[in-house]
């Protein structure tokens, strides 16, 4: 067995630890940075927990969902997708995660999007794969409508 042992003089010794000192602080930027670019996970497993994130984003909603229906989210996006997954990437959600994937909308009447009063005008789409919601959006189902995401930009 061979040890071999290295003498540092004091300039190469004060290098050392300038050199520990950044390594470390490097890391702790990195881990910082991982940490807030996760996507945040929120579980949709039961309507308490939609309606509470629904709540949380500034909208009242109907009691219960109006509609929910299970969707194919396709293995290629056209155009359509696309644009509807850079509002969601937007957002902090990305769909092209879930190609191929079986996913559930549940829908839900807005009742204080400003300036739409009229019932079912205005919906919020909440997208749930296994129990996690994936994306979502607010949108008009007039002839002229919009869509935007799911925070209510409009308090």
């Amino acid at each position: 067995m061979f040890i071999k042992t290295i003498k540092l003089k004091k300039p190469n010794i004060l290098a050392a630890a300038i050199l520990v000192v950044a390594v470390a602080a490097l890391v702790l930027i990195i881990l910082t940075a991982w940490k807030f670019a996760s996507p945040a996970v929120y579980e949709m497993k039961t309507e308490t927990q939609r309606q509470e994130f629904l709540s949380e984003m500034g909208w009242e909603v109907s009691d219960e969902y109006d509609e929910c229906k299970a969707i194919v989210i396709p293995e290629k996006f056209n155009d359509v997708y696309t644009r509807y997954n850079k509002l969601q990437k937007q957002q902090g959600f990305d769909l092209s995660k879930f190609k191929g994937k079986t996913a559930e909308i549940y829908t839900y009447n807005v009742k204080n999007y400003k300036d739409h009063d009229k019932d079912g005008e205005v919906k919020a789409n909440l997208i749930i794969y296994e129990g996690q919601l994936i994306g979502g959006d607010v949108c008009s189902t007039e002839l002229d409508g919009f869509m935007q995401g799911l925070k209510n930009g409009t308090m």
